[in-house]
């Protein structure tokens, strides 16, 4: 089965992630574009640097040349979120990129976009599942690569440049070489190296770099920025007395963040840091949108400017439509994906590094001293975060419990509502805990948030234990 979730269709290679399936996906999305009349306009794909993901780009390429679909082939690893700018930037109808994001390295898949550089809505990729999972292999015909590329049918282009002076036209570059910062970069062996490097160095900041080199195993870690995973960026950031540690997950559209003492500065805070330099010292206007599982410390920052904050479902195509449907400033998500009005519609974590680097550079102050800033006015939350693996069995009794029956352990606190938008998310005075289901694994995460750190940990120990999920602080 090709199942797309939240993030794009991911899944385990030569499992599901097979030649034959990415054909199908091919085909489908090449005979959606022939339905809509757009083929002749053409789809941009890319890819990064996991194990298969240029032959994958390739395979998928030869199908769309067979269906007479004009291809745009980015020939370097590349960022999603460069992906996404050339779409937008092309003005095309559809884009892929192959990726598997932040999963594991044994994962690989693919992300769809649509015109305007968006990532594809759920009817888009449930209609695209579902004629792929229909389409048997000799309902698919291809291409050899050498071949569409002779005939015109598969352009190579290199549309780097143009996606990184976007960015940096965007930045206060003159703020950033005035105040010089030094740091340390952590690609986590992914794409993110030479399109931060080129913006930093632009800019004149002192840059080191760790975990550069091509590793489809990703260091025998997993490819998300964490506390985790970034132990070795916070040594390096002690070790040359930078400024900031910036690293990004496997394609680029995610960050993490270690400040000049070498502490894990979380995707939450990034996310309100962000939103607070830009009404405050850059003094923009506009709402905010976060999903359901991110802090809503967010939420206090917006009203405290006179804006709102807007709660969407987990997924970052709900993100960039409340961006779209509030006008807002901001959006993001505590996974470490955030995107700013006036850039792609996607997340790009590119872009919010380079945000970063010029907010300390700008204010002048260290990512500590603004945090405190933030907290001192605002107050502090901190957020738990779980998450399990799943069997079929054990998924099936946690959703008949929690989302069809509808049961809730005692929190001992009084509930002031609960919400299934997506999952399920209890909400009291001063907190709230969610539990649902990734929509890219076979997981089930419970998060949740209070003014200290204990009582955001008894909050999910309370409903781990009610779902016999076993727990340890």
């Amino acid at each position: 089965m090709i199942q797309f979730g939240t993030g794009g269709w991911r899944a385990v290679i030569g499992d599901e992630f097979t030649r034959a399936n990415i054909r199908r996906v091919a085909a489908a999305v090449a005979r959606r574009m022939q339905r809509e009349g757009v083929a002749k306009e053409g789809l941009c794909i890319g890819y990064d640097r996991r194990f298969l993901s240029r032959e994958s780009a390739i395979w998928f390429s030869e199908v769309m040349a067979a269906e007479d679909v004009r291809l745009y082939f980015v020939n370097l690893a590349a960022p999603t979120p460069q992906i996404m700018f050339t779409v937008k930037n092309m003005d095309l109808p559809y884009g892929a990129a192959v990726t598997a994001s932040h999963n594991p390295a044994i994962y690989n898949g693919i992300k769809l976009f649509t015109r305007g550089g968006r990532d594809a809505t759920q009817e888009v990729t449930d209609a695209v599942g579902a004629e792929a999972n229909a389409l048997d292999e000799a309902d698919i015909r291809s291409v050899p690569f050498d071949e569409a590329l002779a005939s015109g049918k598969v352009r190579f282009i290199d549309p780097r440049d143009a996606y990184l002076d976007s960015i940096m036209e965007k930045i206060d570059m003159e703020s950033i070489r005035a105040r010089r910062p030094r740091i340390v970069l952590d690609p986590m062996y992914g794409v993110s190296l030479t399109g931060l490097m080129t913006i930093l160095f632009t800019a004149r900041c002192d840059v080191d770099v760790i975990n550069d080199r091509h590793d489809a195993f990703f260091g025998g870690h997993l490819p998300a920025p964490n506390p985790e995973t970034l132990r070795d960026l916070q040594g390096s950031v002690a070790d040359h007395h930078a400024d900031m540690g910036i690293a990004t997950d496997g394609d680029a559209d995610r960050l993490g963040i270690i400040d000049e003492r070498g502490r894990y500065v979380s995707a939450n805070e990034v996310l309100v840091l962000l939103y607070y330099y830009l009404l405050k010292y850059k003094g923009w206007k506009g709402a905010a949108v976060r999903n359901i599982a991110t802090t809503h410390l967010l939420d206090r920052v917006a009203e405290a400017f006179g804006e709102t904050c807007h709660e969407v479902p987990v997924g970052f195509k709900h993100i960039s439509a409340g961006m779209d449907q509030y006008h807002a400033l901001i959006g993001g998500e505590s996974s470490g994906g955030l995107t700013v009005r006036g850039h792609i519609s996607g997340k790009d974590g590119l872009y919010a590094a380079s945000l970063l680097v010029e907010m300390v550079s700008v204010t002048r102050k260290p990512l500590s001293a603004l945090l405190r800033e933030v907290t001192d006015q605002f107050g502090a939350l901190y957020m738990a975060e779980y998450d399990w693996a799943l069997t079929e069995k054990s998924r099936e009794a946690i959703h008949e419990t929690v989302m069809i029956r509808r049961k809730l352990p005692d929190f001992g606190l009084p509930v002031q509502r609960v919400s299934y938008l997506d999952g399920c998310k209890v909400y009291f005075e001063e907190g709230w805990i969610i539990v649902r289901f990734s929509g890219t694994e076979p997981r089930v995460r419970i998060f949740a948030e209070m003014p200290t750190r204990e009582r955001a940990n008894a909050l999910v120990r309370a409903m781990a234990r009610f779902v016999d999920l076993p727990f340890h602080d």
